[in-house]
């Protein structure tokens, strides 16, 4: 335990210019008496501790003391910090922000110019949390999993690896049900439990890929011969909400205000994707071409009318 605060003691006060002892006291929480016995043996083991009297007082290091600066450049440090900032938000990750320290303690570092934030509502926080502790201490994980056909499958799992995808993290195991490797998209993921069972990694174990629904996303930046030519029209107040879901698509607004969206579509995708978020768009959006989407939001909705009418 000592030395581990030594440690993080030499970092912080390369971090800061002056920290008093009482911040360090508060810090480590140990008696002001015990970071000036720290001191001391930080000053016998080379490292240059200056004290500095007076009301703002404290401890801090000799300007000239330099570290090997050599490895990376500030733009490449202040991008690390970034995106560590970030994973520690989401998994608390205290490792995470001693890290930072370090690198601000060994580089210059300029105010930030981008910022990250890949976070979520605090429950997927969470399960992301158990799934990470569980791929790092090798548990087997749990749960029931629910299908792109809407199955509810109970799995049995090895986690070895999550990964964030457009907007959606993915888990990649082992599925002990399946007898070989699949990616689980979290939202899907219900009543995980991390068991007891430790598992022993395999051998040649494949790497991860894209997740499998979304290699070809968007569908319009991948047109093959089977595709349609897709037009739709939003209305003002739906533009800004268009623009998130089809960003790549060509765009063209009208006198009326209103926004005309054209893109290739593959045609087996239409279900997968297209059909869902038009639907979302309520009475916002219309098709214009072609006849096959347009006929396909018509039975949706007709679909929807008849299941009311059930109710």
């Amino acid at each position: 335990m000592k030395l581990e605060r030594l440690i993080s003691m030499v970092y912080m006060l390369l971090n800061h210019e002056i920290v008093s002892a009482s911040a360090l006291a508060e810090k480590y929480n140990v008696s002001q008496r015990t970071i000036y016995r720290d001191i001391e043996t930080l000053c016998a083991a080379g490292i240059p501790v200056i004290s500095y009297q007076g009301v703002n007082g404290g401890y801090g290091v000799m300007e000239e003391y330099k570290m090997d600066r050599s490895l990376l450049g500030t733009h490449d440090v202040n991008s690390i910090v970034t995106l560590l900032r970030s994973m520690s938000a989401i998994f608390e990750d205290d490792k995470a922000e001693e890290t930072i320290h370090k690198l601000q303690s060994v580089y210059q570092t300029v105010k930030p110019s981008l910022s990250v934030d890949i976070g979520s509502w605090r429950p997927y926080n969470e399960t992301l949390r158990e799934i990470r502790e569980a791929i790092h201490e090798q548990r087997v994980v749990q749960f029931e999993y629910v299908s792109a056909k809407g199955e509810r499958i109970k799995r049995t799992v090895e986690p070895l690896h999550l990964g964030y995808v457009y907007d959606s993290w993915y888990l990649y195991a082992f599925c002990r049900i399946r007898s070989g490797y699949r990616e689980f998209k979290l939202p899907r993921i219900l009543s995980l439990v991390v068991s007891g069972e430790h598992f022993q990694a395999r051998k040649h174990a494949p790497k991860p890929a894209n997740p499998r629904g979304l290699r070809n996303h968007p569908p319009f930046a991948c047109v093959e011969q089977d595709s349609l030519d897709v037009r739709l029209r939003f209305s003002p107040a739906c533009m800004a909400r268009a623009l998130d879901f089809f960003m790549g698509a060509d765009k063209h607004f009208n006198e009326d205000g209103s926004l005309e969206i054209s893109f290739e579509q593959r045609n087996r995708d239409l279900t997968k994707w297209l059909l869902p978020i038009l639907l979302s768009f309520g009475d916002g959006v219309i098709v214009l071409e072609p006849v096959e989407v347009r006929d396909a939001v018509q039975t949706t909705l007709q679909k929807m009318i008849d299941n009311y009418r059930e109710v």
